[in-house]
């Protein structure tokens, strides 16, 4: 990953691909590449670095052709060198270029081995382009080699393939990861989003996840996720190389949801190691910090932050303290400063932050850093205040985010908070080699989760018109779920105007019990874990005082509830099971599909909400 960019019928494929990838620079990378079919085959030209460096290659050996693909690459598996850069091929009959975690691929690189498959690379990448090669042998058209080939991974992934056999064509797919079609009168593109193809086109035709086919100047065939031929809209995107579109959302935030399965790969390949080993099942893991960021003698670690931020801080709290034992506080940073805490025992202050510019954070930063303790940022924004000042930064990789209410952020955001609690205990010697192997190994496997937990959308849908007749409405969790069900009340009530509070679900016999009455809206987040049954009560407790009860869960967690619990039917909204360190992230999605739709369903400025502001730059 990261970028995306091919063509069909360009008269000059090598240009047009080296303009679209650097309109695809915003997304980050650290190796770029292209691959034309000329007379004689395919050629390829790749390079390290920025893509000048791609330039120069080109302008000494340049490539002829009007049907290629490009790709900017972020690290996931294995390092930055030569050999990972994509294009990768399969000896001269297929070239691939893939955005995303194909999170079989071990197993699938023994099974290509052992029918003869030489790996050159590191990357998961060169399983999916000897795939295409074995399943070309197999089948008799594009569309059914692309068929085979989909049927046998398992992740999220975007990518565009040639293959020597299908002249002038594309195989091309979607799944969790953006991908979408341009076309014009003298060609046809595809590309990671519109902006890769604005110089040429404003026709796009935007994938649906699921999504896969192959293209060509005369057809486009397009098959959706149950193999049923798909009609997409050509969608007229704006003509401005730099300006960010709805892409055919009704709203930013909507599209914002949707690009959160790419933000999460994104991030990742931000952090995973560049050293040259794929490293997963060593003693270094697959993600590494940067230097500087050793947790190993650490006494205490604050994080100080504000809003959503400050949710994420919570939920990083609770990862920090049971990976690597390590005590956390998680300060609201608009109060932190003005109560003149006790910093004795803090080893390291770290400012999460979307924009790096919110005044309250960096004001509690540096406090922090007047009495001594050194700091830290997480931040969206590597030019932002917080990053110039803290000694040492990192940074998620969201891209822009329009839509003032926080969702790919905030995903960005948990997502490296995991990362470093993970590297954190391994530091301190309470992972071991192999937990944190699997750890990490759940981390490949959010884009794919999160992708699957869109689905719970059509369920929420049905449930917001109940919601948006509320005056009032409790939001309950235990654990790690007791902060996301803040950031699900903080949402719906910035979005939807409706008052919402989060209690810890134990907390509720301790005064809020009184607030519940016949048709007050609960909603109880639920998850397999060690909290399940207690959770599960408390929910008895509300719906046997009258409480209008809706269960976001996990499926186990929401099958047993619902065993329990008489009169749930229509009321459940649930996303793939997953292990419990990771249902924060998963269980996410609904809760911000609650607020988006009950926003949308009032009518509401869903984008911009009354009297908030994108970033705080005042006390």
């Amino acid at each position: 990953m990261c970028g995306i960019i091919g063509t069909i019928g360009f008269p000059d494929a090598a240009d047009a691909l080296l303009q679209g990838l650097r309109r695809l620079e915003y997304r980050g990378y650290d190796s770029a590449g292209i691959a034309v079919r000329d007379d004689s085959g395919f050629a390829v030209r790749r390079a390290v670095g920025k893509l000048n460096a791609l330039a120069n290659v080109l302008n000494d050996a340049p490539l002829h052709g009007t049907t290629g693909i490009g790709h900017t690459r972020w690290a996931t598996h294995g390092g930055v060198n030569m050999a990972n850069a994509h294009p990768i091929m399969s000896g001269d009959r297929v070239a691939v270029v893939h955005n995303g975690i194909i999170e079989n691929h071990r197993i699938l690189r023994q099974a290509l081995s052992a029918k003869g498959y030489t790996f050159h690379s590191q990357t998961d990448t060169e399983v999916l382009a000897h795939l295409f090669a074995d399943a070309v042998d197999q089948t008799t058209t594009l569309m059914e080699a692309t068929e085979t080939v989909i049927a046998q991974i398992e992740g999220a992934y975007a990518f565009a393939v040639m293959v020597a056999d299908y002249p002038d064509h594309l195989a091309i797919a979607r799944q969790a990861s953006p991908l979408a079609i341009g076309i014009s009168d003298a060609a046809v593109f595809v590309g990671s989003d519109a902006i890769a193809m604005g110089d040429v086109t404003q026709r796009v035709m935007f994938l649906k996840d699921g999504d896969y086919g192959t293209i060509s100047k005369q057809d486009i065939v397009i098959k959706d996720a149950s193999a049923q031929l798909a009609n997409r809209d050509i969608t007229i995107v704006a003509a401005s190389p730099g300006l960010v579109t709805k892409e055919g959302y009704q709203h930013f935030m909507e599209k914002e949801i949707h690009e959160q399965p790419d933000t999460v790969m994104r991030t990742l390949g931000a952090f995973s190691k560049t050293d040259g080993a794929d490293g997963t099942d060593g003693a270094d893991g697959a993600f590494a910090l940067p230097d500087g960021f050793d947790f190993s003698n650490m006494t205490g670690l604050a994080y100080l932050a504000a809003g959503t931020s400050y949710n994420a801080g919570l939920i990083g709290r609770y990862w920090m303290e049971q990976l690597a034992d390590l005590p956390v506080v998680t300060e609201s940073a608009s109060e932190f400063r003005y109560r003149q805490p006790s910093t004795r025992h803090i080893s390291l202050a770290m400012g999460i932050s979307q924009s790096g510019e919110s005044l309250d954070t960096l004001m509690a930063l540096r406090y922090m850093a007047d009495k001594g303790v050194d700091t830290a940022a997480l931040v969206n924004v590597d030019s932002s205040t917080m990053a110039r000042e803290s000694g040492g930064y990192l940074l998620t990789r969201a891209g822009p985010e329009i839509g003032v209410a926080s969702t790919k952020s905030y995903m960005a955001q948990l997502t490296v908070l995991l990362i470093m609690a993970t590297i954190a205990g391994h530091q301190r010697g309470v992972l071991s080699d192999a937990r944190r192997a699997e750890i990490e190994q759940m981390l490949a496997s959010v884009p794919r989760l999160i992708g699957a937990a869109m689905a719970s959308a059509a369920t929420i849908k049905a449930i917001v018109p109940r919601l948006a007749q509320a005056k009032s409405c409790l939001y309950l969790g235990r654990g790690t779920l007791y902060p996301l069900a803040m950031e699900g009340a903080l949402k719906l009530k910035e979005l939807s105007y409706i008052h919402a509070e989060a209690y810890a679900s134990g907390e509720m016999k301790h005064g809020p019990i009184a607030l519940i009455e016949d048709g007050l809206p609960v909603v109880a987040l639920l998850a397999n874990d060690e909290h399940l049954s207690k959770s599960i009560s408390n929910v008895v407790e509300a719906k046997a005082r009258g409480a209008d009860v809706i269960i976001i869960a996990t499926e186990s967690a929401a099958k047993l509830a619902m065993d329990e619990i008489e009169g749930l039917d229509g009321h459940v909204a649930t996303v793939p099971d997953c292990d419990a360190l990771i249902a924060p992230l998963i269980l996410s999605l609904p809760i911000q599909f609650l607020a988006y739709l009950t926003a949308v369903h009032k009518g509401t400025d869903v984008d911009q909400p009354r009297n908030l502001a994108k970033s705080v730059t005042v006390e």
